[in-house]
């Protein structure tokens, strides 16, 4: 039997679906209807995988309902655009942008993903609001600093108290959310033993990277976007960066990776010989943040916790 491959183009109404194997192409609407109208329009046949890219909201009913019943393959916009024009492709509608998605996924023989569980999904949400009422916070702190009138500072006060009471309500939902199974209190606890994670720095591990633990080293330093990108070419020698991964992850493991650079020996001896050999100060705590997050995936992948070296 011919395993097919299936490009889904998905906006806030409805899916362009192409079939990669006999061209076949059809729309559906973006609803549960949609959904079950595609599963029946691809009937028996074997699916190799379906790829599509994230749109924001509009993707999130799609991977929720189809995720445990076909070969889900997500994959970044930018990379998409970029095969399309590579294959020479400059037109850019939900039809083509269907059929691209469904070469991309041949040519680099993309692997499904295993569906996400519930927990991780409502983990997920909490985290994004709490990362915006966060903001939101910083700003009315640093508002309420420069205003001089009565009734704005009274205004302003009274909206920090109610997003810091809100911020408090969410760290209490995540984590009961944690508490509530086995295996994130497990990992959590393994996270929160190394010096410098705390509960917010675990919850936020856990959701951002639920992979923790299944990846190795190259793995997960490139997932988290820590991993350097070298250039060069010929006799130049470019300055190595880092970037793409999961910026959100990145944010998450500074602060840690400055208390670590405290408690953590092995860390802070890290950091200072890489400052000794001139590195900047940036570049030192990158480094710190890709131990971290390699530490942290090699405990959970043992299941066991942090303890220091012996002297």
């Amino acid at each position: 039997m011919t395993d097919h491959n299936i490009g889904v183009d998905i906006s806030k109404s409805h899916l362009d679906v192409f079939r990669l194997e006999d061209g076949a192409a059809q729309r559906f609407d973006n609803s549960t209807t949609g959904f079950r109208a595609l599963t029946k329009w691809l009937g028996n046949a074997s699916v190799a995988r379906v790829v599509f890219e994230p749109t924001g909201a509009y993707h999130k009913a799609f991977e929720v309902a189809l995720g445990g019943v076909l070969p889900l393959v997500k994959v970044n916009p930018l990379q998409a655009r970029r095969f399309a024009q590579a294959y020479g492709t400059r037109a850019k509608t939900d039809a083509v942008d269907a059929r691209m998605l469904a070469r991309m996924g041949v040519a680099f023989d993309l692997e499904p993903q295993a569906p996400q569980s519930k927990n991780i999904r409502v983990l997920r949400d909490l985290h994004v609001a709490r990362a915006g009422l966060i903001k939101d916070q910083t700003r009315l702190r640093n508002r309420a600093q420069t205003q001089d009138m009565s009734v704005l500072k009274r205004q302003t006060k009274a909206r920090l108290t109610l997003v810091e009471r809100q911020i408090a309500e969410l760290d209490v939902e995540i984590s009961a959310l944690i508490a509530a199974q086995e295996n994130t209190t497990r990992t959590c606890d393994i996270l929160r033993s190394m010096p410098g994670i705390g509960a917010v720095s675990a919850a936020a591990m856990l959701t951002l990277m639920p992979e923790l633990g299944t990846l190795d080293r190259k793995q997960v330093a490139s997932l988290a976007g820590l991993a350097p990108i070298t250039r060069q070419s010929g006799q130049w020698q470019g300055k190595s960066f880092i970037g793409s991964g999961r910026k959100p992850l990145r944010d998450a493991l500074y602060m840690p990776a400055l208390v670590a650079l405290r408690w953590n020996p092995d860390l802070k001896e890290k950091y200072n010989r890489l400052r000794a050999a001139g590195k900047p100060a940036k570049v030192a705590i990158v480094a710190v943040m890709r131990n971290l997050i390699e530490i942290a995936n090699a405990l959970i992948k043992a299941n066991r916790k942090w303890t220091p070296k012996a002297a």
